[in-house]
């Protein structure tokens, strides 16, 4: 006789712990709708908001090196309030907590369309980043409680294909907008999405266990300045800035000495370094954190190779660069058949090593090469990179015991977020030291894409052992 099923979870379907393992049919489809409306809210607007950067710079009356700070501000917040608000999604709900993120959002978004000045757009920028983090915090976490274990596989690359699909339609929507209309439309058009995500997100995610435990605020205050003074204390070194450097990194590191000893002994830590005690977990977080050290050195590196070394115009970079953002999108869709099948370990070591050769195969290219040459080299370290990150990312999440879901849902988020601003802060830095920049980037995307992929093979052959 065929299990009953209420909600579409069927009785039969636990997870070894009694709790439901898992949503099925309508319920499944219309919770991942949600989650996929949500996360493509936060990550299209982070790729659309580059775009207007110069009409910013120009409308604000300031200098383009300052307009960066419309981007920095959302990268920063996102950093910073990761843990913390995973933390507290864990306390009320990983459900209660997107939908909480979806209208911080939606609100940011008309604080920055209504913004007369740099510091109201970066402040309200910075909310959004907030409302973001609420959201990618507890995604994954979510699509754990979507998809069945066995199935988990198919529910990230679905997660993995809404993210790419946002990176690449970012640029194309960005366009589209400044050539009808002023940037604050770009934030504008955030509303109905937003709304739409919001309205179903209201009934269709579904309901996740609680933590008994309360938010620890110390923690997550110390969290957040950890995360803050080192960011900006980093990039200050970057950019020369000695005495400012030193003094904001000092602060991290003391806010960081602080909060592990605060966090010693505590069962549910803010920043959840028991997690990274479990092995497979902790490397798994190395190689995802690797993977995006090596794509942000080719995605910020790139445009300048495109126009220096290959002589394009800047009107056809963003038509070369979008291959990268096809090909993990479509191959995070297609890698999800494979992902519950295939040893994870195989397939990300893999789809990072065609990364680096992707890189490798730019890297060669003679100045002379043709624009279809450009793009099947781009478009094969993006399949590589899309290979990589659903199997990774399972990795993580079948590594964390139940109860902790939102803890390593939240750590899935910084390896990618971490890996992002690491990046993009050394390629600030080659570019502040070399004359030969863009290339130099590709070699080095090139090498931490093979170094990461070793590292993720190296699991598999020690696990043979």
């Amino acid at each position: 006789m065929k299990a009953a099923r209420q909600g579409g979870i069927s009785h039969n379907d636990r997870d070894g712990t009694g709790q439901p393992d898992g949503l099925y049919g309508v319920e499944r489809a219309r919770a991942m709708l949600a989650v996929a409306l949500a996360v493509l809210l936060s990550v299209l607007d982070y790729a659309v908001a580059n775009v207007a950067l110069p009409s910013i710079a120009h409308d604000l009356h300031i200098a383009s090196s300052q307009s960066i700070w419309v981007i920095n501000a959302y990268q920063l917040a996102s950093l910073s309030m990761l843990l913390p608000l995973a933390s507290i999604g864990a306390r009320i709900g990983f459900a209660r907590m997107c939908r909480l993120g979806i209208a911080i959002f939606l609100v940011a978004s008309i604080f920055c369309a209504l913004s007369h000045s740099l510091l109201e757009l970066a402040l309200a920028r910075a909310l959004q980043g907030v409302g973001g983090a609420s959201i990618m915090s507890v995604a994954i976490a979510l699509i754990r409680f979507i998809y069945p274990k066995a199935a988990l596989g198919k529910g990230l690359a679905l997660n993995g294909l809404i993210i790419g699909t946002g990176v690449a339609l970012g640029p194309t929507v960005g366009s589209l907008v400044m050539s009808v209309a002023d940037w604050p439309w770009i934030f504008w058009i955030n509303v109905p999405l937003g709304l739409a995500a919001l309205a179903l997100a209201s009934f269709a995610l579904p309901v996740t266990p609680r933590s008994e435990k309360a938010v620890d605020m110390p923690a997550v205050v110390l969290t957040i300045c950890a995360f803050t003074f080192t960011v900006i204390g980093v990039d200050d070194a970057v950019h020369g800035g000695l005495w400012g450097a030193l003094l904001l990194s000092g602060a991290g590191v003391l806010c960081w000495a602080a909060l592990l000893r605060y966090q010693r002994g505590k069962d549910e830590p803010v920043v959840p370094v028991d997690l990274l005690g479990v092995p497979s977990f902790l490397i798994a977080f190395i190689v995802g954190m690797t993977g995006f050290v090596a794509s942000n050195f080719f995605i910020i590196a790139m445009p300048f190779t495109l126009e220096t070394v290959f002589q394009r115009p800047a009107t056809v970079t963003g038509f070369l660069i979008t291959p990268w953002a096809v090909g993990v999108a479509t191959m995070s869709f297609l890698i999800g058949r494979w992902t519950d099948r295939v040893p994870a370990v195989l397939l990300s070591s893999l789809g990072l090593a065609v990364t680096g050769c992707g890189f490798a195969l730019l890297w060669l290219l003679p100045p002379d090469a043709s624009n279809l040459d450009i793009i099947w080299r781009t478009w094969l370290a993006g399949s590589g990179f899309g290979m990589f990150q659903p199997p990774n990312n399972r990795v993580m999440m079948l590594a964390a015991p139940r109860g902790r879901e939102g803890s390593a849902s939240g750590l899935v988020s910084v390896a990618r977020l971490g890996g992002q601003t690491l990046g993009a802060l050394l390629v600030a830095s080659v570019f502040r030291f070399s004359t030969h920049a863009s290339t130099l980037c590709l070699l080095c995307a090139m090498l931490i894409a093979w170094v990461g992929a070793a590292m993720s093979l190296a699991r598999s052959l020690k696990a043979k052992a």
